[in-house]
């Protein structure tokens, strides 16, 4: 159990770098988990309102302030494939 928390840790390590006020953009990293970008989006101060998984997207809503952002990222790569609905 150990070995698995430690694990946990140094690969979400990299997540901590990304600061509240950061701009979130296509290719921005946000993890490989919904458990893992919900820390990203929480740590750069968004509330995340809804998180699922979907044809191998994570699709997050989160709110800060006045702003809405809504995001998708891929689970192969933990980085953000599109922004908003198009």
């Amino acid at each position: 159990m150990r070995k698995l928390t430690l694990a946990a840790i140094l690969a979400a390590a990299p997540l901590f770098a990304l600061a509240e006020g950061e701009a979130i953009a296509v290719d921005t990293e946000l993890g490989m988990t919904e458990e893992a970008v919900t820390t990203a989006l929480t740590g750069m101060g968004y509330e995340v309102r809804k998180i699922e998984m979907e044809d191998g997207m994570i699709e997050a809503y989160a709110v800060k302030g006045d702003e809405m952002l809504e995001v998708y990222v891929s689970a192969e790569t933990g980085k953000v494939t599109k922004m908003g609905e198009d």
